[in-house]
């Protein structure tokens, strides 16, 4: 330990930045006593494994999106990649089988992952401007390709899987922390992930230091087109069905996970715990919400204050970086 980490650890504002640092987890304990004393059924088994049920789909978008917003990017096309590959999961399965099916999901997510990656790093686009273009192109194949209606399953042994549970934990939930754990790792132990964090903090000093930026942008695309690819065909095996408005505004909620746990919009910070934090946060104060009741204007109301709050401790942790 250097002589300035001591300093910084025994200085005044040592609490402060520790409160600025686990936020979410004060946060969410907060949200979780609120409803433990609001409603009865909050603390049931079957309703927290609900709610973690409900987090997995926010949650395995989230991953992606930490991975693209940590190197200074944001990709709003998420929700559209999860319908389009819920919809080749469940609409080729007469036709090729369920499992080369859903296979054909999986990678229809990482192509536009990869597509929307490379447009951003080959064209010198804001990927603000690249995605908002894939969400609205890609929703649109959705509608083509599904009719406009709903794709039933055929094969109901796709749908049994979800039904797998350890305790109240669901698969869908066990698939989404093991993922977090994975991709935690890639960032914190890996010559990726540390570049990753390089690339979003100072992209000229990366540029010298000899990392190739393009590179590291197509692969966090990439990987984030995969990831919602996956919760797209975890989504069709619980529901049974693929819509072609599955994860409408899911890029939105994704955000607001992410951004809840801290990790910048301006890329360089962030971790894959906190946005666990950020997802469990938003899905016990909506299952809350519900448990009590609450009018969906009401809900929405309460989000955008979320959404407020989020940004506020996004300014505040870059306000704190910049001053240490």
């Amino acid at each position: 330990m250097s002589v300035r980490t001591v300093v910084r650890a025994k200085a005044p504002g040592a609490p402060t930045r520790w409160l600025m640092r686990n936020h979410i987890w004060v946060f969410l304990a907060l949200t979780f006593a609120v409803f433990s004393l609001s409603s009865p059924y909050f603390l049931t088994m079957n309703n927290l494994g609900n709610v973690l049920t409900q987090a997995a789909f926010i949650g395995i978008l989230a991953i992606g999106m930490t991975l693209v917003m940590i190197n200074g990017e944001i990709d709003l096309s998420v929700g559209a990649v999860l319908a389009l590959a819920s919809a080749l999961a469940i609409g080729l399965q007469d036709h090729i089988g369920v499992w080369p099916a859903v296979m054909v999901g999986f990678l229809s997510g990482a192509a536009l992952g990869f597509l929307n990656g490379t447009l951003v790093a080959l064209s010198g686009m804001h990927s603000f401007i690249v995605t908002l273009g894939g969400l609205i192109g890609i929703r649109g194949l959705v509608f083509i390709y599904t009719g406009e209606d709903a794709l039933m399953v055929t094969d109901f042994s796709y749908t049994e899987y979800p039904e797998i549970y350890l305790g109240p934990v669901s698969l869908t939930a066990m698939i989404f922390f093991a993922l977090a754990l994975l991709f935690q790792w890639v960032l914190t132990s890996t010559r990726h992930g540390r570049e990753t964090y390089a690339v979003g903090d100072n992209l000229q000093a990366a540029h010298d230091a000899g990392i190739n930026i393009k590179r590291h942008k197509i692969i966090n695309f990439t990987l984030c087109g995969a990831l919602a690819a996956i919760a797209g065909i975890l989504l069709s095996m619980r529901l049974g069905t693929a819509e072609p408005n599955a994860g409408k505004v899911w890029e939105l909620w994704t955000i607001i996970a992410v951004v809840l746990g801290g990790t910048r919009l301006q890329g360089g910070y962030g971790s894959l715990w906190m946005t666990i934090g950020g997802v469990l946060t938003l899905a016990v104060l909506r299952n809350g919400l519900r448990l009590l009741n609450t009018p969906n204007y009401v809900e929405l109301m309460v989000m955008g204050a979320v959404l407020i709050l989020a940004l506020a401790i996004d300014k505040l942790l870059s306000r704190h970086e910049v001053g240490r």
